[in-house]
C-alpha cells in the first residue's frame, strides 16, 4: 500500500539527520517487537486462546507501539515499513512454535516472504528522507482533516493495514503450522506466483526510480517498460503476491479456503482506495495522464491501445 509515488514532506537538513531518523525507527521497531513478545508470552501462559489469536493480539500490540512512536515524533511514515516486516515476523514466529525439524515447505515460504519483505523495506529506506518527510497521502489528511487526523491515522493508516496484512498472512498458517510437511503441485504454483509477483514489483519500482532520477520535470509522465502495460504495475505485483501466498494454504489444507478473505480484502484496498487516490493526484499534476489512462490498462498488464 505504501509503495506508490511518495513526494510529500520536506527534505531533512542532511545525512546526520537522516541517520538519526533511522536509528529512531530501528529502536521503535525493537520496542514493538518486545511488546509483541511480552503480549504473546503472557497470553500463552494465562489464556486459553489459540495460537492464531495470540499472534494476532501480539501483532496489534506491536502496531500500537509504532503508533505511539508516530505520535511522539509526529510522523506517520514510521509505520510504513510495518507492512513489509510484519509478515516476516509472523512467518518466523509460526515456524518457531511448530514442533520438529524445519520442513522444505517452511523454508520455501520463509525465503519467499523474506525476499518480498526485505526488498520492499529497502525500497522504503531508499525513498524516506527522515522525520521531516511524510508520505504525501498523510500530508493530505493533515491538511484536509487536522482535527481528525490522528483518529484517521490510527484507524485507517495503521490499524486497518495491520489487520489486512495479518489476514493475508493467515493463509500461511496451515502451511507452516497445521501441515508443514510434504510438497505438492500447489506449493510450486504458490512459489512461482508469489516470487514472480515480487519480481514484477521490484522491476516496476526500479524503472520508476530510474525515471525520476533522470527526469527533472515534475509533470513528466512515466510510460515505459512495465508502465507502458499497466498504470500501476507495482500494485499489480503487490496484490498478486498475496494471492500467491494463498496458494500455500490450498496446498497444505484445502479446508482453509476461507483464508482467501485476506487477499480479497487487500485487492479491494488497492483497487478502490490506493489506485483511485493516486489516479486523482496524477491527473492533477500531469497533463498527459488523461491520454495515458485511455491507452494503458489501469491494473492488469496488457497491450496498450493505439
Amino acid at each position: 500500500m505504501k509503495n506508490g509515488e511518495s513526494t510529500g514532506g520536506n527534505d531533512p537538513p542532511g545525512t546526520a539527520h537522516r541517520a538519526l531518523a533511522f536509528l529512531i525507527v530501528s529502536l521503535s521497531y525493537l520496542c514493538a517487537l518486545g511488546a509483541a513478545i511480552v503480549a504473546g508470552t503472557l497470553l500463552s501462559r494465562y489464556s486459553a486462546l489459540g495460537f492464531l489469536w495470540i499472534t494476532f493480539i501480539a501483532d496489534v500490540s506491536a502496531a500500537l507501539v509504532i503508533f505511539m512512536c508516530s505520535i511522539l515524533f509526529d510522523n506517520i511514515s514510521l509505520y510504513d515499513p510495518y507492512w513489509s516486516v510484519q509478515p516476516i515476523a509472523l512467518v518466523l514466529c509460526w515456524v518457531w512454535i511448530t514442533p520438529g525439524t524445519v520442513t522444505v515447505r517452511q523454508v520455501l515460504i520463509l525465503c519467499c516472504v523474506s525476499f518480498w519483505g526485505i526488498r520492499l523495506t529497502v525500497h522504503w529506506i531508499r525513498g524516506w528522507k527522515g522525520l521531516n518527510h511524510e508520505d504525501w497521502r498523510y500530508t493530505q489528511y493533515r491538511d484536509k482533516q487536522p482535527k481528525l487526523f490522528w483518529l484517521i491515522a490510527f484507524v485507517g493508516l495503521e490499524m486497518m493495514p495491520t489487520v489486512l496484512v495479518f489476514l493475508g498472512c493467515v493463509a500461511l498458517y496451515p502451511a507452516l503450522v497445521i501441515n508443514p510437511g510434504g510438497i505438492k503441485v500447489f506449493d510450486g504454483a504458490a512459489l512461482l506466483v508469489s516470487s514472480g509477483a515480487a519480481l514484477i514489483e521490484l522491476i516496476a519500482d526500479r524503472q520508476m526510480e530510474s525515471f525520476l532520477q533522470h527526469t527533472p520535470r515534475r509533470d513528466a509522465l512515466m510510460d515505459q517498460g512495465l508502465w507502458s502495460l499497466s498504470r500501476h504495475p507495482n500494485y499489480f505485483g503487490e496484490v498478486s503476491f498475496w494471492w500467491g501466498l494463498y496458494l500455500f494454504a490450498l496446498a497444505a489444507a484445502p479446508s482453509w479456503w476461507w483464508t482467501a478473505a485476506g487477499p480479497v480484502a487487500i485487492t479491494l484496498l488497492f483497487l478502490f482506495v490506493s489506485i483511485p487516490l493516486l489516479e486523482k493526484r496524477q491527473i492533477a499534476r500531469r497533463p498527459r495522464y488523461t491520454a495515458y489512462r485511455k491507452r494503458v490498462s489501469v491494473f492488469i498488464p496488457w497491450f496498450p491501445q493505439n
